[in-house]
């Protein structure tokens, strides 16, 4: 099995859709109004996408932080659940982080939540190489922190 990651394109969106319905990362109903921009060449964020033997198996998508040089904030990554845990994630993290050296950004961020049901998560930018930056406590709601990791490009 082969896997490719490359910008993602309009024929991606029904099976980026099925993955978000499947992760519930964000609803999919917003999926094709947040692309538009980035593949009409609107929007300077960048949208990868994982196939496998040409099959799409997962996204990532990273915009430039407002305001910041060479700066820029991974939103959201996600790979169909059946295909977690087999380092597809890390290919597109590997690949997010390639695409923005080769235009000379200098920092990535992601984040997520403090809770206990995102501990995988938290692990899994650890061994990505990501250092935990800051905690913002009861950011998303209470009890329920914000957890910021940074990455020198």
């Amino acid at each position: 099995m082969t896997l490719n990651i490359t910008p993602t394109r309009a024929d991606d969106i029904p099976a980026l859709g099925q993955i978000l319905d499947q992760t519930e990362l964000f609803p999919s109903d917003m999926l094709k109004d947040m692309l538009a921009p980035a593949l009409d060449g609107s929007s300077p964020a960048l949208w990868l996408t994982a196939r496998l033997d040409g099959t799409a198996i997962g996204f990532s998508y990273s915009e430039p932080e407002m305001l910041a040089e060479g700066a820029w904030n991974m939103l959201a990554i996600a790979i169909a659940p059946e295909h977690q845990g087999k380092g597809h994630g890390a290919d597109l993290v590997r690949a997010t982080e390639a695409q923005l050296r080769e235009t000379a950004q200098r920092l990535l961020i992601v984040e997520t939540s403090g809770l206990e049901a995102f501990a995988s998560t938290r692990r899994f930018y650890d061994a990505a190489g990501y250092d935990q930056e800051a905690r913002i406590r009861d950011f998303w709601a209470d009890g329920d922190d914000k957890v910021i990791f940074r990455k020198r490009l």
